[in-house]
């Protein structure tokens, strides 16, 4: 059974930092591909930071120069680490994982079969 289990989120201050984990378990495989999204109240889920099978990595406009995505693949571990939080990046975290997803795709919802429960990260200004 695939188990994606997000932690590090919190409640920080605008320009504060936070490192997101999820932890995979159940799954491993060759052409991994995992991606962070994030769902405020009242809005649809979007694609913040995604990283394919080959190391390639794929940000949303709003968060390039801020946030950093990575994974260890020994450790079955993504992370996100989020600098220079604005309070527009209040949102629920979620981590995905899909197997053998294209880069254009990355930060795209749809067709990504595994979720995590997701993570609250609060910014206030």
């Amino acid at each position: 059974q695939v188990q994606l289990v997000e932690s590090g989120g919190g409640s920080v201050q605008a320009g504060g930092s936070l490192r997101l984990s999820c932890v995979a378990s159940g799954y491993t495989h060759s052409r991994n591909c995992m991606g962070w999204f994030r769902q405020a109240p009242g809005k649809e889920r979007e694609g913040v930071a995604g990283i394919d099978s080959n190391g390639s990595t794929r940000y949303a406009d709003f968060v390039k120069g801020r946030f950093t995505i990575s994974k260890d693949n020994a450790k079955n571990t993504l992370y996100l680490q989020m600098n220079s939080l604005k309070p527009e990046d209040t949102a629920m975290y979620y981590c995905a994982a899909e197997p053998g997803r294209s880069w254009w795709l990355l930060l795209r919802p749809t067709g990504y079969n595994y979720w995590g429960q997701g993570t609250q990260v609060t910014v206030s200004s």
